[in-house]
């Protein structure tokens, strides 16, 4: 019989950017949300001469999608440095690779590598007095290629 397999749960997940030439870590805090790990790929359709049904399709080039990171609002101001860093050297890229984990928060399950990131956007908390909500600050990153790995389960 075959054994059965479960979905991944996506609450278990962790965000590694690692900046510039030094490859040393950027961020140093949890994020509560990563939307955007995505790509497409155009299809160039062509019609042959004196066939009216059949179109073959191709292959075209393949875009990225713009990934959305959301975090709590502390006193470490590293994406806004980084925003600020990327303003004054233009050529200033970084990588990073999002990780979904298994059940247990400490395996991984599959590895998202995204390479040369640029912080395009990135949002303060929306401030309101009344609310007591927790802050949240928004990065949104565009990335120039994604490559992923599926980690198998050990045993």
């Amino acid at each position: 019989m075959a054994a059965l397999i479960y979905p991944f749960t996506a609450f278990n997940f962790s965000v590694e950017i690692n900046r510039g030439e030094d490859g040393k870590p950027l961020v140093n805090a949890a994020f509560s949300e990563c939307d955007g790990l995505e790509m497409s790929m155009e299809v160039k359709t062509i019609r042959e001469g004196g066939s009216n049904n059949r179109q073959f399709r191709l292959n075209g080039p393949v875009s990225y999608g713009q990934l959305t990171l959301k975090r709590g609002m502390t006193e470490n101001f590293d994406l806004w440095s980084w925003f600020q860093d990327t303003i004054a050297q233009p050529n200033l890229r970084a990588d990073a690779a999002i990780v979904m984990l298994a059940e247990d928060g400490s395996t991984e399950r599959v590895r998202f590598t995204l390479e040369r990131c640029l912080p395009v956007k990135i949002k303060s908390p929306a401030l309101n007095a009344k609310d007591g909500m927790i802050a949240i600050e928004e990065l949104q990153i565009a990335y120039e290629s994604m490559q992923f790995k599926f980690i198998p389960p050990k045993g």
